[in-house]
This record gives structure tokens, sequence and C-alpha cells, in this order.
């Protein structure tokens, strides 16, 4: 980074070319984990901590690296356990219980700018832990988002009555279990880009989500893209970069 900073105060390299050169910059290494303090840089979000499957202690020490370079960080399927150790740690952490996430926010930070709009919609109320997930990250990340649950297929008439709601986004994140048709028919009814969350909600034949994976991907209606089972933070992300690109503005 020196080296870099050095060219760019004697003038040779630009403004422009420092920057790219600062994206790739080598990440700090914590033995167990190799933190990326660049990628707010190259993808316009910090490094986000997923804590299934890491100890406490890993997670606390990766959240207090990534906080001091960042405003906002950002950890999902974080349990209550993990929330009550964060806390201890980081006095302002916030936990979104539904969404399974932490929230860091440094002392003093401006405030997230809410822009766009993003629509969440699940099938089901046993779908809300994955469409909170997608909501809160696509929130974190700085969209404006509208949450339509319950409005799943089985009872059509609930989503219809929010059809403006689904008009006015700028992309819609639809997340069902069971045998995932919620997309499909949300596809046929705006002219935003589609993201389908399948979800592991249903009986035997839904083989833990893959029916609703394989009928989204087999979705007859255009403008549909797929994430995997279960993968709200995925959805959610995806829905916050497509919604930036439509800049500050609300629709």
């Amino acid at each position: 980074m020196r080296a870099v900073l050095e060219r760019l105060r004697t003038g040779v390299i630009g403004v422009d070319e420092a920057f790219e050169a600062l994206k790739v910059l080598p990440y700090e290494d914590l033995d167990f984990a190799k933190v990326d303090h660049h990628r707010r840089l190259r993808t316009g979000f910090p490094e986000v901590v997923f804590c299934q499957g890491k100890t406490i202690p890993q997670i606390l020490a990766i959240l207090g690296r990534l906080t001091v370079h960042n405003d906002r960080v950002m950890a999902t399927r974080a349990t209550p356990e993990v929330y009550a150790a964060a806390r201890s740690d980081f006095p302002g952490a916030v936990y979104h219980e539904a969404a399974r996430i932490v929230v860091l926010e440094r002392q003093g930070a401006r405030s997230a700018e809410r822009v766009g709009r993003v629509v969440v919609a699940s099938g089901g109320t046993a779908d809300l832990p994955v469409a909170e997930e997608a909501a809160v990250t696509a929130e974190v990340m700085g969209a404006f988002v509208e949450r339509l649950f319950d409005v799943g297929v089985a009872g059509l008439h609930r989503l219809l009555d929010r059809r403006q709601a689904l008009t006015s986004a700028r992309v819609v994140v639809a997340v069902a279990g069971m045998e995932g048709a919620l997309p499909s028919v949300v596809a046929g009814l705006v002219d935003k880009p589609v993201i389908a969350v399948p979800t592991s909600v249903g009986y035997g034949a839904n083989f833990g989500g893959l029916s609703a994976l394989l009928a989204m991907l087999n979705s007859c209606a255009a403008g549909i893209g797929v994430v995997n089972i279960d993968n709200g933070f995925g959805g959610g992300y995806l829905a916050a970069q497509i919604n930036r690109l439509g800049g500050g503005q609300a629709s």
C-alpha cells in the first residue's frame, strides 16, 4: 500500500490507476481467516461474516478487524449466543432475530441512506426467516425495502391485492417453499427482475427445497434469476446491487 501511495504522491500514477491497484492489495491474515479489507472498494460492500461453522472467538476476531475499516459490518446466520458475545465486545450491535443477522455500525457513522425500492415477497409465514434475511441484507446495503409476507399462490388474491407495490419495485425477491410457484406468478405480473429464493419448507417430496429450486429453474416466466435453497442473503445482496443501478431516487 505504501508503494502505491508513494507513486500517487510523486505523480508516477494517477488517481484512477491507484484506485485499481488498491482494490487487489493483500488481505489481513488472522491464520484461521484472511480478512479482505478491500472488498468494499471492489464490490461496493464490505466482506460479510458467515457465522455458521465458526467459533464465537473467530467471529469476534473477524468482526473486530472489519469494523476498523468499515462504518457498517454484517454477520449472517448468527445465533443469539453470537449476538450476546458481539454485544459485549461491540455495544452498538443490533440483532435482527428473524433474519439471524447481526449488524455493527461504527459510532458516529452516517446512517445508510435508503434508495430505490426492493420488494421482498414470501409465500408463507414459514418462509419468513429466509425472507427476512433477504430484506435485512438489502436494507443494510442501502435499499428501501417493502415486505409482502404470506402472499403465496394458494390464496392468489392476497398477492394481486399488492400488485401496485410489486410494479413500483426496481427488483422483486420472491421467497417460497412447497412447489415454488410464487416467482413464476410474480414474473408474469411485473416488468422488473425477479430473484427467486427457494426454501426448504415443505412436505417429503419437497426434498428439503429441491422441488422448489427445480420449479424455479424451470419457470416458463422470463426475467427470473434463481439463488440457492434458503439463501436469503444471496437474494437480498443481488437485489441491492440491481437496485443500486437505478441511482438514488426512489421509484
